[in-house]
């Protein structure tokens, strides 16, 4: 699918922030009728279901208009979970002491996946250490990042 999720995001955002929600992530997945967009609101206290379904009802009054997704897809929209994504520089900079996994889009000295503690941000790179070593990760080069969920 040649659509950015970063255009999808563009499209969404002031939609979803006029309602008073933060845009968490954008997601695209699939091909053809199994195609599933995913929107991630959050708001400090906390998501419901009547938040999902008037987020819902907004932005697919927006992508109906805007029409930026060829052919069917799934709208769903939700809270971010526990294993809530990061996507922005601010989304790494927010949760700074959290645990986090990381997957990259190419190998960092022999690795893609890291699992540790987020130490920081100098620059474009994230710091993240993992059995007691630091290692510095290019945040343009992140295939996906998540929070570790605490139980």
């Amino acid at each position: 699918m040649a659509l950015d999720t970063s255009a999808l995001r563009d499209v969404i955002e002031p939609s979803v922030s006029a309602l008073g929600y933060d845009l968490v992530a954008v997601e695209l997945t699939g091909d053809g009728s199994s195609t599933i967009l995913r929107v991630y609101i959050d708001l400090p206290g906390g998501i419901t279901i009547d938040d999902c379904e008037a987020v819902s009802r907004q932005v697919s009054a927006v992508l109906d208009v805007e029409d930026p997704i060829r052919g069917e897809y799934t709208l769903e929209v939700s809270s971010p979970g526990l294993d809530r994504p990061l996507v922005r520089r601010e989304d790494f900079e927010r949760y700074v002491g959290e645990d986090v996994k990381i997957r990259m889009s190419e190998q960092v000295l022999g690795r893609r996946n890291f699992t540790g503690r987020l130490q920081g941000i100098e620059g474009n790179l994230i710091l993240i250490e993992v059995d007691n070593e630091i290692y510095e990760l290019d945040l343009e080069h992140i295939e996906r990042a998540r929070l570790v969920p605490k139980f």
